[in-house]
């Protein structure tokens, strides 16, 4: 380190667990973010500010006035330009420490980018909004041998795990497994029931040690349960999870997340909304926004990362990628049959 390094980290230093040699590994130790709502951009914003050396955000969404109240990467304007989270975010975190290299990358993990996005890395952080993709990055890691920690926030409660494949209790472990599935979490979503910032603060806080903690080379530390936390009620606690030897993921390496067999379409949380899955074109955003101005009578808006549009009582955004977010419905025959006139089929 030197010397501008050594003042700038010299409160963590003091911290006895982390120390000189500690801060030495996380400034050369890397970490992926999948997800830049509310869990990550929390999450993003302690390690960048920690030190991590490399850090790369993974996120297919933009910002939206309704995501201020706890994102707390991003500010108005990010929403008034409609700007995708990971450019976003990206921006910000440069602009907070520049002895981090970070990377926003606009894009939906899928079986067929996972392993070369998250690859790499020394742990993975879960800032997503929707157990499919949570149990992607389960079957991504594990295959891999990578740890990643799981969590998750709605209303005043949160969870969080840390997963070490081979050693702990998995995703798969938690969810599918019977003795287990009652103490898995959380059925409403930030739609239903809406999430206090604080509740996401404390749970991401929680995560960012965690991965501090294998960063800095003390894995002793970890905690190896599931914690909860309800933030209006004051409750902490942490439930013990038993690991399925017969585990569908870390038992008998059945990827079926990864493989894309199981892999549905998602309703997105926190809007009443469907991602289309379209990435096999290529969009040319410019022309389109031409044909359409006609369509949708000028209600058309684009920057380089989208084009939005809206067909009452419906919005669209639509990525250079083929992608397509379809606001005002959760019926994803709905939002199939409006991409298909707007986008084609």
């Amino acid at each position: 380190m030197n010397p501008a390094q050594l003042e700038k980290y010299s409160r963590q230093i003091l911290f006895g667990e982390i120390g000189e040699s500690g801060q030495e590994r996380l400034l050369s130790g890397s970490a992926v973010i999948v997800g830049c709502g509310a869990l990550g951009t929390v999450a993003a914003g302690l390690l960048v500010r920690a030190g991590v050396g490399r850090i790369r955000i993974i996120d297919r969404d933009f910002v939206e006035h309704s995501n201020l109240q706890r994102q707390t990467l991003f500010e108005e304007q990010d929403a008034k330009d409609a700007l995708p989270k990971a450019v976003a975010a990206e921006r910000r975190l440069r602009a907070i420490n520049s002895d981090v290299a970070v990377e926003g990358i606009v894009a939906d993990l899928t079986p067929e980018n996972a392993t070369e996005m998250l690859s790499g890395f020394s742990v993975i952080l879960d800032g997503t909004d929707n157990f499919e993709t949570r149990l992607l990055v389960n079957d991504a890691a594990i295959s891999m041998n990578i740890p990643w920690i799981y969590a998750a926030a709605v209303g005043s409660y949160g969870v969080t795990m840390t997963v070490r494949p081979g050693g702990t209790a998995c995703l798969a472990c938690l969810l599918e497994d019977r003795e287990n599935v009652t103490e898995s979490g959380l059925e409403d979503t930030c739609d239903t029931i809406g999430v206090l910032g604080a509740a996401v603060g404390v749970v991401a806080s929680i995560e960012a040690a965690e991965a501090m903690k294998l960063l800095a080379g003390k894995p002793e530390a970890l905690n190896r349960k599931l914690v909860c936390c309800d933030v209006w009620k004051g409750k902490f606690q942490s439930v013990g999870i038993r690991r399925n030897p017969d585990c569908r993921a870390c038992g008998r390496h059945e990827f079926v997340y990864l493989d894309g067999s199981a892999q549905p379409e998602i309703t997105m949380c926190g809007r009443n909304s469907v991602q289309i899955h379209e990435r096999g074109r290529k969009l040319d955003l410019g022309a389109l926004g031409r044909r359409l101005s006609s369509d949708v009578n000028g209600k058309v808006r684009n920057n380089e990362f989208l084009l939005r549009f809206q067909v009452d009582p419906y919005e669209m955004t639509v990525f250079a990628d083929g992608r397509a977010v379809i606001k005002g419905t959760k019926d994803p025959a709905v939002a199939r049959s409006l991409y298909s006139r707007y986008i084609g089929s």
